[in-house]
Order: C-alpha cells, then sequence, then structure tokens
C-alpha cells in the first residue's frame, strides 16, 4: 500500500497566533459521571487557555456523587461555563452527542472530566487550523496521568506539524489496526465534526477511532510535535483500564473500521485495499496472542486468552489468514508443543523482535503521533 509522508511545517509564532486568533472560539464539553473531585481540574485548564476564546458545556450524566454542586459552583463562578444534568444516565456517546449538538463555536473539544488540556494546546491547534484550512482535525502528544501521582511535568517546545493528507493516514490506521489517539487531545473544526455526524452508538469503545477515521475521510488531519496537548488521566474506573480484554479489545476496533468502511470510507480511494489491510492487522494481532499463548503455555485455565475465539477472528476478519506468517508460526508452535516452543530459537528470535517492533512502534507514535 502506498502511504504518502506528511507535510511538515513550522511553529506559528506564540505573539502572531495569539493576534490573530484572539476571537477564534472553542467549544468544550466535558462530560462528566462521579469525576466530581477532578471536574474543577478539568474546567480550570480550559479556562486558563489562552489566544482564544472558549465556552464550556459540563453535562452530569446522573453523577451519584457531588458532580451537581461542582458543577453549579463553576458556573456560577466564571460565565464561560455551562451545567447540564442529562435527565436520565444516557452513557457516554449519547451525553458527548449532546454536547456536539450544542457546540456552536469554530472548533470543538471533547475533554473527559479526568482528564486536562495542556497550557498553550488550543492556541497552537486553533493556528495549525487556521494557517491550513484543508486541516479538519489536529491533536498531539498526551502523556499517561496516573491517579495519585502529580501531573506530569510540561516538558518540551513546539518543534513544527505534520500535515497529514487524510487518506494516507487512514492508510496508517489501516496498516496498525490500532488507534493512536488517547481523546482530550483533539481538536476538530466545528464545521467537519456537523458535516460528519455524532459518535456511532455501535462502536461503544472504539467511537473514537471511528470518529477519526470519518473526519479523515473528509479533511487532512494535523500532528503538533514536541509539546504535549493535554494529559490522559489513567484510574481504576478509565477507559484505558476498563475491558481489557483481548477478544473483546480486538473486536471493538473491528466494529469501528467495519462502521467507518460501510459509512463514509466508501467515498475513500482503493477503500477494499483499505479494508483488507486492516483486516491483515487485525488478524495477526489475534494470532500472534494465541502463538505467545502456546510458548507460555497459558492455553488453559482462567488467565488463558480465548484461543479457539481469536482463531475464529483472525479467519473471519481475514480469510486469508492461513497464508499470514503468524499463522504458519502457530502451526509450528502447536507441533512442537506447548511451553517447548517458547524455547526454540527461532521463537525466542520471534519474540524478542516482536517486542522490539512494538517499541520502536511506540517512540515512533510519542514522536509522529502515527
Amino acid at each position: 500500500m502506498s502511504i504518502g509522508t506528511p507535510l511538515q511545517v513550522q511553529p506559528v509564532p506564540a505573539a502572531d497566533a495569539a493576534q490573530a486568533r484572539a476571537t477564534k472560539t472553542v467549544s468544550v464539553i466535558v462530560p462528566s459521571y462521579n469525576y466530581a473531585s477532578v471536574l474543577t481540574g478539568c474546567v480550570d485548564s480550559v479556562l486558563a487557555q489562552e489566544g482564544v476564546d472558549v465556552r464550556v458545556l459540563v453535562i452530569d450524566d446522573c453523577s451519584p456523587d457531588d458532580t451537581h454542586a461542582v458543577a453549579a459552583a463553576l458556573a456560577e463562578r466564571d460565565e464561560r461555563v455551562q451545567y447540564v444534568r442529562n435527565e436520565q444516565n444516557m452513557g457516554l456517546i449519547a451525553t458527548a452527542n449532546r454536547g456536539l449538538e450544542w457546540a456552536d463555536g469554530e472548533f470543538v473539544v471533547l475533554l473527559s472530566a479526568d482528564d486536562v488540556l495542556a497550557p498553550g494546546a488550543l492556541r497552537r491547534a486553533v493556528a495549525v487550523m487556521d494557517e491550513h484550512p484543508a486541516v479538519g482535525m489536529a491533536y498531539g502528544r498526551a502523556p499517561y496521568w496516573h491517579t495519585g501521582r502529580d501531573r506530569p511535568p510540561m516538558t518540551g517546545r513546539w518543534r513544527g506539524t505534520d500535515v497529514w493528507h487524510g487518506r494516507d493516514w487512514i492508510a496508517l490506521r489501516c496498516k496498525t489496526g490500532h488507534n493512536c489517539i488517547s481523546s482530550p487531545e483533539v481538536v476538530v473544526r466545528n464545521a467537519v465534526q456537523k458535516a460528519v455526524g455524532g459518535y456511532d452508538p455501535r462502536c461503544q469503545h472504539g467511537s473514537d477511532l471511528n470518529m477519526w477515521l470519518r473526519i479523515a475521510a473528509v479533511a487532512d488531519i494535523a500532528y503538533i510535535r514536541g509539546v504535549p496537548q493535554a494529559f490522559y488521566r489513567i484510574h481504576a474506573d478509565s477507559m484505558y483500564r476498563k475491558d481489557r480484554s483481548p477478544m473483546l479489545d480486538l473486536t471493538e476496533r473491528r466494529k469501528s473500521f467495519d462502521a467507518f468502511f460501510e459509512g463514509s470510507g466508501t467515498t475513500v480511494d482503493g477503500v477494499a485495499e483499505l479494508q483488507a489491510t486492516a483486516g491483515r492487522a487485525l488478524a495477526r494481532q489475534a494470532l500472534w496472542q494465541v502463538s505467545r499463548a502456546v510458548d507460555r503455555n497459558v492455553v488453559e485455565g482462567s488467565d488463558a486468552p480465548p484461543v479457539q475465539e481469536l482463531i475464529d477472528f483472525a479467519l473471519d476478519v481475514c480469510p486469508q489468514a492461513p497464508r499470514l506468517r503468524e499463522w504458519r508460526g502457530l502451526q509450528l508452535r502447536r507441533r512442537i508443543g506447548a511451553g517447548r516452543s517458547g524455547w526454540f530459537p527461532l521463537f525466542l528470535a520471534t519474540g524478542a523482535a516482536h517486542r522490539l517492533r512494538k517499541h520502536m512502534l511506540d517512540i515512533r507514535r510519542a514522536r509522529t503521533g502515527v
């Protein structure tokens, strides 16, 4: 698959950007469920943004904690903050979509109440999209912030921006089969957001990946290099921690891709090739998990991955899976025997190469955003 390279552009000088874009408006949607203890920090990180005019909507999804009192106090304190409470618990997707209907700024951000924006994040994103009208979404790094620890320091500087053609960005997502964005670091041009619509309720755990693909189908994508755009909080109830079973993760990512290819993805050049590429990536990941389980002799018991389900998934998402090297490696492992295969020199090298490749991909993602 041919994937182009991004256009690399220099940062817009801060003084010029702030002066030129002081009237740009950003609507920030803050869904909150049981996040009273961190809501103030989240909203304050938005109100402190310089160089843009912000409006914040806190949507309380019927939280049983003190979210109502905290949010009402924030709205009383600053006229830029509005507060509404769902009449009944609607879940994240319906709550987010309610916020998108409210958003009337030139740009829009969906920011979970447990995350925070980095200083200058909105100014940088707006500057990029103002300079590049074809860009519909800008994002950057979002370092993880573990509950109970201090927020990571605001390190680095804006080193430039990579502007990807939308189709090329989609191709990279299909090649990896993964989402490369946490969520709070994203700023979307609202006209583009209105054009693609709200989050798809069919994609419960991968609605954000599906949304980024839909945006890339109609607009270019920008990555702000060198400086954090947000901080993503990790805790027991965060989406990062919930439902991390291998089958659920793979199935939900597949739903995100399938819903895209059945909808707006049909307008993208080479859609059949892109869909096949995504299927191969997901199949390889499923088969690799089975292979590692065989190597470690973790094929039975409560901790064992669902081996047959993973194999069936690989065959379903990619009918050509038996031609993949991961399939051939799995068959050889089974002939050698569970547990013994992990000491086979070829598979020792394969495991080391896989870990190294993953490490290099993590480094590349932190540097280039893809």
